[in-house]
């Protein structure tokens, strides 16, 4: 597969990242796959990952100065992300924050460099939006700029629960909200397209079908 939107779902799925049967979401909602970027937990798959997130970001044409990590995913996968743009070339520093203040040695609650310039918030995915909310603060209170938010996968389906959905997805929100693109690998999309071609066996084909009912029942327009 020459895509790569594709490839990282190839990738999750070899991975066992990506998971195909019954799940129930956040939201509360029974979910035929699931999606669990800790499981990106040894150094191939982690640095194969932290590939896919830089070759996004650059191919997205955002202009940024330095990423940050919101703890506790994210600080793993800004801090990849930052080895694999060095890699290709984009040597930019990076920033993460604790969720309790030190108090002790350099204290507070920031580590890495300075928080300065556009930066980029890097995680998983996007689920009721609260770690951008916190993050957008923390990096406005530093008197930079956020610029952009990075995640593995979109899910591209309306906030709220049954009854109660919105006509927007937490993705959608967080870009009007903020005035800033979200930035995916893939997305459902990729997912229902990888399902229906020839890159998913058998085994994997048979979720179809409760993937695309998912997307028509959830899904953003």
């Amino acid at each position: 597969m020459n895509n790569l939107r594709e490839q990282f779902i190839a990738f999750s799925v070899s991975a066992g990242v990506l998971r195909f049967g019954e799940f129930v979401t956040k939201a509360g909602r029974n979910s035929p796959y699931f999606f669990n970027a800790g499981l990106f937990n040894d150094g191939a798959t982690l640095g194969r990952l932290a590939d896919f997130y830089a070759q996004t970001l650059l191919d997205s044409g955002v202009e940024f100065d330095m990423l940050f990590g919101p703890a506790y995913k994210g600080i793993t996968l800004a801090s990849a992300t930052t080895v694999a743009l060095a890699g290709k070339g984009r040597n930019v520093p990076f920033a993460f924050n604790r969720k309790e203040a030190k108090d002790h040695g350099e204290g507070g609650t920031m580590v890495g460099a300075r928080l300065q310039g556009r930066v980029v918030i890097v995680d998983d995915v996007i689920s009721a939006g609260t770690s951008v909310r916190e993050s957008v603060d923390m990096i406005r209170a530093a008197g930079a700029t956020p610029c952009a938010v990075l995640i593995a996968l979109d899910r591209m389906e309306r906030s709220g629960r049954d009854g109660r959905l919105s006509d927007h997805s937490a993705v959608q929100e967080v870009s009007r909200t903020y005035g800033m693109p979200v930035i995916s690998i893939g997305n459902l999309d990729d997912l229902l397209n990888y399902l229906s071609g020839a890159g998913a066996d058998a085994e994997l084909a048979q979720y179809k079908n409760a993937v695309a009912a998912y997307r028509k029942r959830y899904g953003i327009a």
